[in-house]
């Protein structure tokens, strides 16, 4: 057998964007020569680079894009198209500073027609005039915009990461690597249950990974394995109202702040909710937390197993007014549950699982937009004043939570009831379970 041939990854971009200086960085290397002189890579330089126990080569197609004045320009696009025909993943390089230019526009419509992978890297992030590029760059369609500063590392390893993931399964290390934890904050007010479930979930797992234990006004972290996938789990101290936090000391406002930082570094947040005691002003302002966290929610009611045998009219009036009371979660899963009997604990982890999947879904652009011809055909946006509004196209800017730009034919905002109303399209067409979603309007 032959030896594997590398993947190739192909850096292209207009003169004088950060080619080289990116392509160095990459592959810690002073190979190619940077200067402010647009055109000065005239070679199509070619060095293996590795990530995360992945190799490829890495080409610095030089200056194949811009002007033509150097007598050997012909040679250098003569090399700069055999690399781009042969490669597995292409790397689109703009300079968010100066924001889209014609040349861009010209490379765009080049790379479309590969049928490659293409990440599109703005560099020069780090500068203050590169605050609202990255919105003109998803108008070329590529998925994702990674936002970078090649000169001082920033988001490289975020880039690389895109470049990796894309790359032909064949150039990828045969280990396995191990699964990604997936954090879970158990949120709820004092002596809901919260230190009962995560004591259910561990014994009934019985696959404890880790532990480190705590008192009950920490953070408690146990990691455990469900079904292949591991789960972080975090116990928090309950939160209480401001006043009462206040009139109980520093030690309990801690236990606050430490639940808060949970949720901050969680995926999925546990409401956990007391059936016999029903939903009160305070879960809902514990929701609230979660949802402005923009972290995946659950909304877990615990002890119904001291509400059995009451019959479907009461549960179904039950779960009306935890809906009414909590009608801007109406998008996150419900479950009734007992840490004390351990029903229905299992079914808490695969929501979880599948919540935390949907929270990292990136719908392509193409895709998206068709989504926003078929849904505005049926329910335009209101017109605020005399000009009808349009929604010319949308993109998706980011995971965790999806983050959405829509852009409008005039400076508009929607409207609080159109806004839920493209949330839930959204929810039902590509399954955001449980996620909060992120909604921006831009004009073009």
């Amino acid at each position: 057998m032959g030896e594997r041939r590398a993947a190739r990854v192909v850096l292209v971009g207009r003169p004088n964007v950060g080619k080289s200086t990116l392509f160095n960085r990459i592959t810690s290397s002073r190979r190619a020569i940077v200067t402010p002189v647009p055109g000065t890579t005239r070679d199509a330089i070619t060095q293996r680079a590795a990530w995360r126990e992945v190799e490829f080569d890495l080409t610095d197609t030089g200056g194949m894009f811009g002007a033509g004045e150097d007598p050997l320009h012909a040679l250098v696009v003569q090399h700069g198209r055999h690399a781009l025909a042969d490669a597995d993943v292409v790397v689109f390089l703009v300079d968010g500073a100066q924001g889209k230019l014609p040349g861009d526009e010209e490379i765009a419509a080049e790379l479309r027609p590969l049928g490659v992978p293409v990440v599109l890297a703005m560099n020069k992030a780090d500068d203050r005039r590169a605050a609202d590029s990255h919105l003109e760059f998803h108008r070329f369609g590529f998925d994702p915009v990674v936002e970078i500063s090649a000169e001082h590392g920033t988001g490289v390893a975020d880039l690389l990461d895109e470049i990796v993931g894309r790359l032909p399964a064949t150039s990828r290390p045969v280990q396995e690597a191990p699964p990604a934890e997936i954090g879970i904050a158990i949120v709820g007010r004092p002596n809901v249950g919260k230190s009962s479930l995560v004591n259910r979930l561990l014994r009934e797992e019985r696959v404890l990974v880790s532990e480190m234990p705590g008192t009950t006004r920490d953070a408690v972290d146990a990691v455990l394995r469900y079904h292949r996938r591991l789960f972080r789990i975090v116990d928090t101290a309950g939160i209480r109202r401001p006043g009462r936090v206040a009139a109980s000391g520093p030690v309990e406002a801690a236990s606050v702040l430490v639940a808060r930082r949970a949720i901050a570094r969680a995926d999925v947040a546990v409401v956990v909710v007391d059936a016999s005691e029903g939903v009160t002003d305070q879960d809902a302002a514990i929701a609230g937390e979660v949802q402005r966290a923009g972290r995946g929610i659950i909304l877990a009611v615990n002890k119904w197993d001291l509400l059995k045998g009451r019959g479907q009219d009461f549960v179904t009036a039950f779960d009306q007014e935890l809906r009414r009371r909590l009608k801007f979660l109406d998008y996150a899963p419900l479950v009734h549950l007992s840490a004390l009997t351990g029903e229905r604990v299992g079914r808490l982890l695969e929501l979880v699982d599948q919540i935390a999947a949907g929270r990292l879904k990136r719908v392509p652009t193409s895709e998206l937009n068709r989504f926003v011809a078929s849904v505005t055909a049926a329910h335009p946006p209101a017109s605020p004043g005399r000009r009808a509004v349009k929604i010319m196209y949308a993109t998706q800017t980011a995971v965790a939570p999806p983050t959405f730009v829509f852009f409008t034919n005039v400076k508009t905002k929607f409207h609080f009831s159109y806004e839920r109303f493209l949330e839930n399209q959204l929810r039902e067409s590509f399954g955001f379970v449980g996620t909060p979603i992120r909604i921006h309007v831009r004009s073009t």
